[in-house]
């Protein structure tokens, strides 16, 4: 999770490589599954309702791992997808769409916070504490 702009994508991109390594792997991207779905609400409820599918899109994946990659912005979101393992990419102040920066409440729970930009790196490090438990 995180704004707009904070590397949620690169890094879900680069965490998948790495994954791939050695599992199967599914990743579902906001953006990706809100044009697969036509759906552009971004209100309250239809963040929620993103929420909502892409949890039962993760809980549906046959896969070794499913990342899902989106803003999540408050923690209503957050419980309803209930991740078994949260990255809080926090490499930005603000995103570029004023809306969601106000939304936004940083998270208090996490499993990994990102605070600087380097994808290749952190998808290492993740993929790392993911299998091993260790960083």
């Amino acid at each position: 999770m995180g704004l707009p702009g904070s590397g949620k994508t690169e890094l879900a991109k680069q965490l998948k490589l790495e994954l791939e390594s050695f599992a199967t792997v599914d990743w579902f991207n906001a953006d990706n599954i809100r044009a697969q779905f036509n759906d552009w609400d971004f209100s309250e409820q239809g963040r929620f309702n993103q929420s909502l599918r892409m949890s039962n899109l993760a809980c549906l994946s046959n896969k070794d791992f499913a990342i899902c990659d989106f803003v999540a912005p408050l923690v209503s979101m957050r419980k309803v997808f209930a991740a078994d393992f949260i990255i809080w990419m926090d490499t930005i102040e603000a995103g570029r769409f004023e809306d969601t920066n106000r939304m936004f409440v940083p998270p208090e729970k996490y499993d990994f916070r990102i605070t600087e930009l380097n994808a290749v790196h952190w998808a290492t490090v993740i993929k790392n504490q993911l299998v091993y438990g260790t960083l």
